[in-house]
């Protein structure tokens, strides 16, 4: 599979592409002092597969992104924002002080597997929330078809536009435009898109403690 090559734009709202995000995502966890095959054992992948996605050759599912934010301890935010790398979650950080203002296209959105992106909300760095938009496409999925994922806290979303489906256990709930949703995170999901239009939700995740 070809990957494009790093955008050289300096707009803030191209998309932050494969390269660059697997170029975020290594400087994050060479940061914290975590060795590629330490990363690879705690995700459960083989080292050549962590490898590929901070070269660029393979963009994270959802889940997995997920997981790899979870595993170095940092905000989703972290992801989005190449100026600034936040102190490992058990530590915590201070919350913004005063108006904090995000202009639209400051942040970068990240394209993921399967065409899902990303776009930060969050105009600080909120301590123990995650806020940010996602939009995933016809036929997408945050994970593979027979996979279930679980990360930290829980989730409130709302559905701008479009239909969401959500995959748990024992049932599938269809949420669509104006319709709200929350749950824990530790009970096994999957997000996706089965309708023909782009479907848009915004997110809050809650961290434990927040």
């Amino acid at each position: 599979m070809s990957v494009p090559p790093v955008s050289r734009s300096s707009d803030a709202s191209v998309d932050l592409d494969a390269a660059a995000l697997g170029a975020r995502l290594r400087e994050l966890r060479e940061t914290r002092g975590l060795s590629l095959r330490s990363l690879a054992g705690e995700l459960g992948i083989s080292p050549s597969a962590v490898s590929q996605i901070e070269r660029g050759a393979r963009r994270p599912s959802v889940s997995r992104l997920l997981t790899i934010v979870q595993v170095l301890g940092v905000p989703l935010a972290d992801v989005f924002d190449s100026d600034r790398v936040s102190a490992p979650a058990e530590d915590g950080a201070a919350p913004p002080r005063g108006v904090v203002v995000a202009r639209a296209g400051e942040a970068r959105p990240v394209v993921l597997d399967d065409g899902v992106v990303f776009r930060r909300l969050s105009p600080g760095n909120l301590r123990g929330v995650d806020f940010f938009e996602s939009t995933y496409p016809p036929g997408s999925s945050a994970t593979g078809v027979n996979d279930l994922i679980t990360h930290e806290g829980y989730e409130v979303g709302t559905v701008v536009s479009g239909e969401l489906t959500i995959d748990f256990p024992d049932e599938r709930v269809s949420v669509g435009t104006g319709d709200s949703v929350t749950f824990p995170c530790d009970l096994p999901h999957r997000l996706g898109n089965l309708g023909a239009v782009d479907a848009v939700a915004t997110w809050l995740i809650v961290h434990p403690g927040a």
